[in-house]
């Protein structure tokens, strides 16, 4: 398998909050998040968060003990709780969590995990790709984003509305009925969407966090095989560099309403799955 990597922070002056990292046979990728607006009860922040939780993950696939990628998960989600849960009160919803996609090469099958919002793309040859994200937390925001959506990005107005929108969020963070993330408890490792395809027909696999994935899904700037032909075309930092051109265009929020003007934004795009990568000579 052959992994190209783009990542960009919404803020060049603060840490990227986002994780990829990759194996001969796996690639993980995870988006991390904190409330905003609320005191963390972590001393150690989102991007510490996300690069222990990503390093446990790619330890346990290098194991490649043939495991379940629940199972995976739900362990390491257990090793990071460990290693901060004297320190900080991680069962606190301002803790810091993550969002979580994991795509294995197992044999002549293709593995995948999705917990909360990034999005994973299949690229099937001949067919219409399958297009896999946990939009939990969406349906469940839609109630509570009206006044956000309202108000124009940068102004106090807005991040007072994007601090009661993340208030209103808290009660339903790793509850039945609301959304999962990966945080202090593994048992979110079990809400999460899993699946299992043939590799034959699958010509690609893109891992996105939502700020790369904006393009499609809240831009609308292409649709998800123009997003392929894109990435196949001129490489994953392409999609970024589009989307910050969109950002730019629109920096209150007015055409796209949203909660941040940028975020932080990473694409995973994997090839030539289950084969030997060429080289040149």
């Amino acid at each position: 398998m052959q992994v190209a990597m783009a990542t960009n922070p919404a803020k060049l002056d603060q840490p990227n909050e986002d994780f990829t990292g990759a194996l001969p046979n796996a690639v993980v990728l995870l988006d991390g998040a904190g409330l905003s607006g609320a005191k963390s009860t972590c001393t150690h922040g989102v991007a510490w968060y996300t690069r222990r939780l990503g390093g446990a993950l790619l330890a346990q696939l290098a194991a490649d003990d043939g495991q379940d990628l629940t199972t995976v998960l739900g362990q390491a989600i257990d090793q990071v709780a460990d290693a901060h849960r004297g320190t900080c009160d991680i069962s606190d919803p301002s803790s810091p969590s993550a969002t979580v996609i994991i795509f294995r090469v197992n044999n002549d099958r293709a593995d995948y995990l999705v917990l909360a919002d990034s999005v994973l793309v299949l690229d099937q040859a001949g067919d219409a790709p399958v297009v896999v994200t946990d939009d939990r937390e969406a349906i469940v925001g839609s109630h509570y984003r009206a006044a956000m959506d309202a108000a124009v990005n940068g102004t106090p107005e807005h991040d007072q509305a994007r601090r009661e929108y993340i208030e209103a969020l808290r009660a339903h963070r790793n509850q039945p009925g609301g959304f999962w993330v990966a945080a202090g408890d593994a048992q979110a490792a079990s809400e999460a969407l899993i699946g299992s395809r043939p590799i034959q027909g699958l010509t690609s696999a893109v891992l996105l966090s939502d700020g790369a994935s904006r393009i499609a899904d809240r831009f609308a700037l292409a649709d998800w095989p123009e997003v392929l032909a894109l990435i196949t075309k001129s490489g994953p930092a392409e999609v970024i560099r589009q989307v910050r051109a969109a950002e730019g265009s629109d920096p209150q929020g007015r055409k796209w309403p949203r909660g941040k003007t940028h975020d932080d934004a990473t694409l995973a795009y994997c090839t030539q799955l289950g084969e030997p990568v060429s080289l040149p000579n």
